[in-house]
C-alpha cells in the first residue's frame, strides 16, 4: 500500500509561523532574561547549572535516543534512520520549566529557583546546538572518526556561538559609549540595542551557528555593559520592551500549537493506527521521565559531595522538584520537530507524520497535566520552606524584575576592596585564597574576584558599564545625578 501524502492547504503558513515563533520565542526569552537577573548571581552557581543544563541534556538525549531506537523498531512506525533517532533525543531533551518557575517562591527557595531557572536557559541552548550538530552529519555510517568529529563539531558550535555573542555585545557597548556619545535619544538607543541583538542572530545564521546561544551571551554582555551606557528612559524602555516581546512570542507558539492540533487532516493521516500513535507518545513520555531521572539524582549526589555547607546541598525534595520541572516540553521541541520531520511544509512519510502528531501530544499533555500538578506537588514537597533567604537590595541602576539572586542559602557574592557603593550587595568579604587548596575550596568566588578586578581595570573603561557611564552636561544622566544629590 502506497504512502499517503500529508499536506494541508494552509500547512505551509502554520509550519513557518510555528517554527519561527518557536525559535524567536526562545531567543527573545533568552535575551530578555539577561535584562531581568544579575549576571554575578548566575555565575556563582554556574558549575551546578552547567552540569544540569549541558551534561544533563547530553545524558537525557542519549537515553531517549537509545530508547526510541529499541522501541520504535518494534512498532513499525515508518522508515526512520539513526539520524532521526538521535534528532528525537535532542528534540525531547529540550525542557520548558515555566510552570514550575511560576509556582516557586524566590524568597523562600532561592537556590532551587536559581537552579531551575538557570538550567532551563542552558538546556535550550545545548539542545539546539546538539540538534544542529546532528543534522550536519551523515550518521548512516558511524565509525570512531565520525564520532570524534561529531563531538568536535558540537564544541565548535558551542564555543564559536558564544564568542560571536560576546563580540557583538561588546561592539554594541563600544558604539553607544564612544560613537554614540552625547546623542541621548531614547528611540535611537533602544533601536540600536534591538538591531545589535538581531545582528548577533543574523551573523549566527550566516555562519551556520546557534542563534539561541549567540543571542543568550549577547544579552549577558549587553546587560553588563551596553545597558548602563544609555539613559534611564532607555533602560526602562528596553527592560519592558524585551520582556513584553518574549512573552508575546511565547504566547504565539502555544497558539500555533493549538491551531495545528486542531488540523483534522493530520489526525486523519494517523487515524489508521491510533494504537501506534498512543504507544509512541507514551514511550516518549516514559523516556523523558527516565532520561530526566538518570542525571538529576546522580549529578545532585556528586554535587552534594563537593559542597561543604549543608545549606548549599540539594536535598532529596529539591531534587524531585528539579526532576519534575524538566518534564514539560514546549516551544523548542515543537520547532525542532518541524525542522526535522517536515520538508517544504509537508511530508510524504507516515513515520514523520506520526512524529509530528506525537510531539504535539507530548507537549500538550506535559504542559496541561504536569503543569496542573506542579503547584500541589511543590506544596507537598516544600511544606514548610525556611524563610532564611537574606533580603537583597538591588542596585538602582540594574533591572528590577527579579531581585532574588542566583545564590543558594548561605552563599555570598564577593565584593571587591574599594568598590564602596558600587558593590551590588553589602555582604561579608571572602578572604583571598592563599593556596591551591583554598582556591579549589571556593573556585567560583575566587574566579569572580579576579574577573571583577580585570573588568574594572580594563573592560569597563573601554566598554562602559555601571560606574563608567558617560557624563554629558544637560543630559538625563546629569539630571538624575543632580536629583540624587
Amino acid at each position: 500500500m502506497g504512502e499517503r501524502v500529508y499536506h494541508c492547504p494552509c500547512y505551509w503558513c502554520v509550519y513557518w509561523s510555528c517554527y519561527s515563533a518557536g525559535k524567536w520565542g526562545k531567543k527573545l526569552a533568552s535575551f530578555g532574561f539577561q535584562f531581568q537577573v544579575k549576571k554575578k548571581q548566575f555565575f556563582v552557581n554556574f558549575t551546578t547549572i552547567t552540569l544540569f543544563g549541558a551534561v544533563g541534556t547530553l545524558i537525557s538525549c542519549g537515553i531517549i535516543s537509545l530508547g526510541v531506537t529499541q522501541f520504535f523498531k518494534k512498532l513499525d512506525i515508518g522508515s526512520l534512520d539513526i539520524g532521526d533517532y538521535l534528532a528525537i533525543g535532542a528534540i525531547f531533551a529540550a525542557t520548558d520549566s515555566v510552570c514550575t518557575l511560576q509556582v516557586l517562591n524566590q524568597d523562600e527557595t532561592p537556590l532551587l529557583y536559581s537552579l531551575v531557572f538557570g538550567e532551563g536557559v542552558v538546556n535550550d541552548a545545548t539542545s539546539v546546538v546538539l540538534f544542529n550538530a546532528i543534522q550536519s552529519f551523515d550518521l548512516n555510517h558511524i565509525d570512531p572518526r565520525i564520532g570524534l568529529h561529531f563531538i568536535g563539531n558540537f564544541f565548535y558550535l558551542f564555543l564559536t556561538s558564544t564568542m560571536l555573542g560576546v563580540i557583538t555585545g561588546l561592539l554594541s557597548a563600544y558604539i553607544i559609549k564612544k560613537l554614540y556619545f552625547g546623542r541621548h535619544s531614547t528611540d535611537r538607543e533602544v533601536a540600536l540595542m534591538m538591531l545589535m541583538a538581531y545582528l548577533s542572530y543574523m551573523m549566527a545564521e550566516l555562519f551556520y551557528l546557534s542563534g539561541i546561544l549567540t543571542v543568550f551571551f549577547c544579552g549577558i554582555v549587553m546587560s553588563h555593559y551596553t545597558w548602563h551606557n544609555v539613559t534611564e528612559c532607555s533602560r526602562i524602555t528596553t527592560k519592558h520592551a524585551f520582556a513584553t516581546l518574549s512573552f508575546v512570542a511565547e504566547i504565539f507558539i502555544f497558539v500555533y500549537v493549538g491551531m495545528d492540533a486542531l488540523d483534522i487532516e493530520k489526525w486523519r493521516f494517523v487515524s489508521g493506527s491510533p494504537g501506534t500513535s498512543v504507544a509512541v507518545s507514551s514511550i516518549l513520555l516514559g523516556l523523558i521521565m527516565a532520561g530526566r531521572a538518570a542525571f538529576v539524582f546522580p549529578l545532585s549526589f556528586l554535587i552534594n559531595l563537593v559542597k561543604k555547607s549543608p545549606k548549599e546541598k540539594i536535598n532529596f525534595r529539591q531534587q524531585v522538584v528539579i526532576w519534575w520541572a524538566g518534564l514539560m516540553r514546549g516551544a523548542v521541541s515543537i520547532a525542532l520537530a518541524y525542522n526535522q520531520f517536515t520538508m517544504s511544509g509537508h511530508t510524504q512519510l507516515r513515520g514523520n507524520a506520526i512524529m509530528i502528531t506525537s510531539t504535539i501530544t507530548v507537549v500538550l499533555f506535559s504542559t496541561v497535566v504536569f503543569g496542573l500538578l506542579t503547584k500541589p506537588l511543590i506544596r507537598f514537597l516544600l511544606l514548610h520552606p525556611k524563610h532564611t533567604a537574606s533580603k537583597v537590595q538591588s542596585d538602582p541602576s540594574t533591572p528590577k524584575s527579579v531581585t532574588v539572586p542566583f545564590l543558594g542559602e548561605g552563599q555570598d557574592s564577593v565584593p571587591l576592596l574599594g568598590e564602596g557603593q558600587d558593590s551590588e550587595f553589602d555582604l561579608p568579604e571572602i578572604t583571598r585564597p592563599s593556596s591551591i587548596r583554598a582556591l579549589l575550596a571556593t573556585p567560583m568566588h575566587t574566579v569572580h574576584r579576579y574577573w571583577r578586578k580585570f573588568d574594572d581595570a580594563f573592560m569597563r573603561p573601554v566598554f562602559g558599564g555601571r560606574g563608567f557611564v558617560p557624563f554629558v552636561p544637560g543630559s538625563p544622566t546629569e539630571q538624575s545625578f543632580r536629583q540624587g544629590q
